[in-house]
């Protein structure tokens, strides 16, 4: 189940420092039976039409392993030996995966910028929230060939794979 409009523009997520994740969309949506039942989910969505280039998209995956590591410090209190939660807890019972829609610049286009969300890896904080996040790359055309929910997303950990985006996966 994920109907138009099943989803909400742009939602605010703080960073600290007066910075915030602010995706292109976060889309709910339910994975199990047919019959209505199952878990709800969430995914944050982001569309690139080709206006960054691809140092520019992995920022952006850096920017939600930010998000999945922040927890912000009471105003008047110290940071203690005991964690406070991160931020997204207090909104999402797990962290939405994240999905990107890429569009505009051909098959080598694609390829190019899913290396480059691939080779983000390299950053630990990245490389920590890929092994607990599923992040997911599809192009347009396959999302509008083939629909979104057709094998046609790249896990970002492994690119060559073509998946579902609602597939179970062990990030």
């Amino acid at each position: 189940m994920c109907r138009p409009l099943d989803f909400l523009p742009e939602v605010h997520h703080p960073v600290g420092g007066g910075e915030a994740v602010i995706p292109d969309a976060l889309l709910y949506y339910q994975r199990g039976s047919r019959d209505g039942g199952g878990s709800m989910l969430r995914a944050f969505l982001e569309v690139d039409r080709a206006t960054m280039g691809p140092e520019r998209l992995a920022a952006k995956l850096r920017a939600y392993a930010r998000l999945h590591q922040y927890a912000p410090v009471p105003v008047g209190r110290r940071r203690t030996v005991e964690a406070l939660p991160e931020e997204w807890r207090r909104h999402y019972p797990l962290f939405p995966r994240l999905l990107f829609v890429l569009d505009g610049t051909g098959p080598a286009g694609f390829d190019n910028r899913l290396r480059a969300l691939h080779a983000a890896d390299v950053d630990l904080a990245v490389a920590l929230f890929l092994r607990e996040v599923t992040v997911l790359v599809a192009p347009m055309a396959d999302l509008l060939q083939h629909g979104p929910a057709a094998a046609v997303w790249h896990p970002v950990r492994d690119p060559e794979r073509r998946v579902g985006w609602m597939e179970q996966l062990t990030p």
